[in-house]
C-alpha cells in the first residue's frame, strides 16, 4: 500500500467497509437516519423493561434476536484494539469503526451501571428464539452478581469498555466506572462462571467453558493496567498466575495438548503483554510468553503444531476455524508491526529472523480473506 490511489488501498478500504457494514446490520434499538442496512428495522426498544432498566442498543448475535454479552464484549475489545493499532490507515472508515464501537460500549456501559452490584449479561432467550418467532416485547434479561457468579463476564466486559476508552469519547468515564465494577465483583469469594450460574438460559450457545479464575480476569485487568498504570492491577495479574502454554486465542477457547486431550486454559494477557512489557517495568515474563506464543503458531517453528491447507490457510479447530485464523492473523500482524517498529529480535529455535517467517505465515490467511471478499 504505497500510495493512496493504489489498488491495494482501494481493496483494503472496501474490505473495511464490508466488515463495518456487518456490525451495522446487527444493530438493536431505534436506527439512525444514516443507517445503510435496515433489514431489522427498529427493534428491541423495550429491552430491559422486564427488570425495569434500559438495556437497549448493542448487537444481535448472528441471525437471532438475542444479545450475548460475552461474545459482544470480546468482539468490541478486538474491534477497539484493531482500531487502536491501525486506525491511522483506515481512512474514511475510521469514524464508522468508532461508531460501531460506541454502539456496543454504550450498551455494555448500561449493563454495568444500571443496577448497583449487578452486571447484566444478555437479553433474550435463544432456546425460545430457535423454537419459534418470538416477540421482542417479551424478552428475558440475565445478570451476574456476588450471589449469581460470573467473573468471566466481568473480565470480558471490563476489557471491552477499557479498550474502547482509547478510541471513544468517554475515556475516563469508561475507565473509572469499569474500575469500580471490577473492584466490586472480582474479589476471591465472588469468582465463578456465568455458565454455572445461569445454566440452560445461555448454554449451549454462549457457554463459557474456559478458566474463569484466570484468563478473562487477566484480559480485563491487563487493559485496566494499560489504561491506568495502577500497580493494583499489576499485582492482581501476578496473583492469578498465568503460566499455561497455548496456541489458541479466541473469545472462549482451550487448547488440546497433543496426543492426550488434556485441556488447559490459555492466558489472554499474552495479547497485550508485548506492548505492556515495553512500557511497564517488571513484566518481562509476560513478554517472553508472548514470544513463546508466536513460536507455537509459526508453521516453520520447531515448537509449532500448526497445520495449514495446501495454500497456507491455518487450521486450528474443526468448528468455526476461520474465527481462530482471524484472531491469530491479527496477532501475527500486530506483533510483526511492533517488532519492526522497535527493531526487536527474537528467535524460535532455528528461525533466526522470525519477523520474516511471521510475514510469510500471513500470506495464506490474507489471500483467503481477500478471495472471500472478492467472491
Amino acid at each position: 500500500m504505497d500510495t493512496e490511489g493504489s489498488n491495494d488501498v482501494k481493496h483494503h478500504e472496501r474490505y473495511e467497509r464490508i466488515c463495518i457494514n456487518f456490525f451495522e446490520g446487527q444493530r438493536s434499538r431505534r436506527l439512525p437516519s444514516s443507517q445503510q442496512i435496515a433489514w431489522r428495522s427498529n427493534s428491541g426498544l423495550s429491552d430491559g423493561s422486564f427488570a425495569r432498566v434500559d438495556l437497549t442498543e448493542g448487537y444481535y448475535d448472528a441471525r437471532d434476536n438475542v444479545k450475548f454479552n460475552l461474545l459482544m464484549a470480546f468482539t468490541t475489545a478486538m474491534l477497539s484494539w484493531s482500531t487502536l493499532e491501525y486506525g491511522k490507515k483506515m481512512g474514511l472508515e475510521l469514524q464508522s469503526a468508532k461508531a460501531a464501537i460506541r454502539w456496543a460500549t454504550d450498551y455494555l456501559l448500561k449493563c454495568a451501571l444500571a443496577t448497583l452490584g449487578k452486571l447484566y449479561i444478555g437479553v433474550g432467550d435463544l432456546n425460545a428464539n430457535h423454537s419459534c418467532w418470538d416477540r421482542l416485547e417479551d424478552r428475558s434479561v440475565y445478570f451476574v452478581s456476588p450471589s449469581n457468579l460470573g467473573s468471566d463476564l466481568l473480565g470480558e466486559t471490563t476489557a471491552a469498555l477499557v479498550a474502547a476508552s482509547f478510541k471513544t469519547w468517554k475515556r475516563w468515564g469508561y475507565v473509572i466506572s469499569t474500575s469500580l465494577l471490577f473492584l466490586l465483583l472480582s474479589t476471591i469469594q465472588y469468582r465463578g462462571s456465568y455458565s454455572d450460574s445461569l445454566g440452560s438460559a445461555i448454554c449451549q450457545f454462549s457457554c463459557s467453558h474456559s478458566a474463569y479464575k484466570v484468563h478473562e480476569l487477566l484480559w480485563g485487568a491487563g487493559w485496566l493496567f494499560k489504561a491506568t498504570n495502577n500497580v493494583y492491577y499489576y499485582n492482581f495479574i501476578k496473583s492469578l498466575g498465568a503460566n499455561a502454554a497455548t496456541d489458541i486465542f479466541s473469545w472462549d477457547k482451550k487448547y488440546v495438548k497433543k496426543n492426550n486431550y488434556a485441556l488447559k486454559p490459555h492466558d489472554r494477557i499474552l495479547s497485550t503483554a508485548e506492548k505492556l512489557a515495553e512500557q511497564r517495568h517488571g513484566i518481562k515474563p509476560y513478554k517472553q510468553q508472548a514470544e513463546d506464543f508466536m513460536c507455537r503458531i509459526l508453521p516453520n517453528s520447531p515448537y509449532s503444531n500448526a497445520k495449514a491447507s495446501t495454500r497456507g490457510l491455518m487450521f486450528k479447530l474443526s468448528q468455526s476455524n476461520l474465527q481462530h485464523v482471524t484472531f491469530i492473523t491479527f496477532l501475527l500482524t500486530t506483533y510483526s508491526k511492533n517488532m519492526a517498529a522497535t527493531r526487536h529480535t527474537s528467535n524460535c529455535g532455528n528461525l533466526l529472523e522470525p519477523i520474516t517467517y511471521i510475514n510469510a505465515a500471513l500470506l495464506g490467511p490474507l489471500a483467503h480473506f481477500a478471495g472471500s471478499f472478492n467472491n
